[in-house]
């Protein structure tokens, strides 16, 4: 009776048991969740902190023009570049980046640990000289503008300050942490691409500071590039006296180029469009020669396979008999194809972001970068970890300037999480 008395008052009744343990393990989980989203203070701190500097340093790179072929603007950016890592107390080295202007940087800085992680950027642009004259850097309703404001002095700057953050905190639990500083990016990196390939082997993942996406993005997927070449050989004649005389080179190029865009596949999304067509010589005049070059896109190594091996087929029925028809696939950058590993690094953002209450959107992009190279050679790369900003490669193109905070704590926390996985 006594033991039975004593149950009934101090052990609850199976399903009501059953319910409490249920709530406790969700609170439990709750709490931990909690936990988890809380944000790194110390992280968190230094990049408010950074918020002015990184504006400034920003102001200062893109007031100053450099085009992907202004040796002269791409040197003053790099000495300010290195200036900054110097005080990182980084290992500077520099490389050629022929057969393009300007010299390519690679600044290592050595850690405690053990994991070594590429970031890369670059300083090149898209805007010929006198464009930051004409359109210096200004702040208009929270938007930074100017030349290369986002792409790609932005993930420059970015890089640099999250390695002032984790020197702040005297964070060092990395291996080695390296900064590839290219100077030919939007002219298709043919003078970075070896270096980049070679340094990329070198590391257990890498991190591209290509622009954030306007809608607080980052690229998980691009597709690769190549260029598509069709060179025609006819016969020349007067085009009034004798046309029949003639081959005509123009009409047989053009003819080529209708049939062989249509090598594109929608369902795939690769992309053939033919954008520059030449037949120089008088009007009276057959042409003996033209040509016509296309850009290609494809998502995968295979689609770029497919697509050259249709134009070689295709290109053999041709409108203008016995003209002779060569065309080529001259291949560029390499697909960055999502995988297992880069929806890792998505998972790992997602939940850095997530400590200070933000959400990253995860897209795909048809145009190549650096990063295409990085996974070119099987390293796991994630995309777009420089600041927020739109209108890339206009006039207008520009800066966010409130994402400045949150993307150089997501850079910072990423390099920190990196370093323990």
């Amino acid at each position: 009776m006594t033991r039975l008395h004593k149950r009934n008052h101090f052990t609850k009744p199976a399903p009501l048991r059953t319910a409490c343990q249920g709530a406790v393990l969700a609170c439990a989980l709750f709490a931990g969740a909690a936990m988890a989203q809380k944000p790194h203070q110390g992280a968190l701190d230094a990049a408010t902190q950074q918020k002015e500097e990184a504006l400034k340093l920003l102001e200062q790179m893109v007031n100053i023009d450099s085009g992907s072929a202004n040796t002269e603007g791409l040197d003053k950016v790099r000495e300010i570049v290195v200036a900054e890592l110097r005080k990182l107390d980084a290992r500077i080295e520099t490389f050629p980046a022929e057969p393009h202007p300007g010299t390519n940087v690679v600044a290592t800085i050595t850690g405690q640990g053990k994991k070594k992680i590429l970031i890369l950027a670059h300083i090149d642009t898209v805007f010929k000289e006198g464009t930051a004259a004409a359109k210096p850097f200004y702040i208009k309703d929270g938007r930074a503008y100017g030349p290369g404001v986002m792409d790609n002095k932005g993930g420059v700057v970015a890089g640099l300050q999250a390695l002032k953050i984790l020197q702040k905190i005297g964070f060092k639990d990395y291996g080695q942490i390296t900064f590839l500083i290219d100077t030919n990016e939007e002219v298709g990196s043919v003078g970075t691409s070896a270096l980049i390939e070679r340094i990329a082997k070198q590391h257990d993942v890498a991190l591209n500071l290509e622009p954030g996406r306007p809608v607080d993005g980052l690229v998980v997927e691009r597709k690769g590039s190549a260029t598509a070449l069709i060179e025609v050989k006819g016969l020349a004649s007067h085009a009034g006296v004798a046309p029949e005389a003639g081959r005509n080179a123009a009409m047989e190029v053009a003819h080529q180029v209708l049939q062989l865009a249509k090598t594109g596949d929608a369902a795939k999304k690769t992309t053939v469009n033919f954008t520059v067509l030449n037949a120089n010589g008088p009007t009276n005049v057959i042409p003996a020669t033209a040509s016509a070059r296309g850009d290609v896109r494809a998502a995968t190594p295979e689609e770029l396979d497919r697509v050259e091996k249709d134009l070689a087929r295709i290109s053999q029925n041709k409108l203008i008999p016995e003209t002779e028809v060569r065309v080529r696939l001259i291949r560029g950058l390499p697909p960055m194809p999502r995988s297992p590993a880069s929806d890792k690094l998505v998972a790992m953002a997602e939940g850095i972001y997530a400590e200070i209450g933000k959400k990253l959107t995860i897209e795909s992009s048809g145009g190549a970068a650096d990063a295409s190279l990085v996974a070119g050679v099987g390293v796991p790369v994630l995309d777009g970890f420089g600041i927020v900003g739109g209108g890339i490669h206009t006039p207008d193109e520009y800066a966010e300037v409130e994402s400045v905070v949150p993307r150089l704590y997501l850079l910072s926390r990423m390099l920190m999480d990196l370093s323990a996985n």
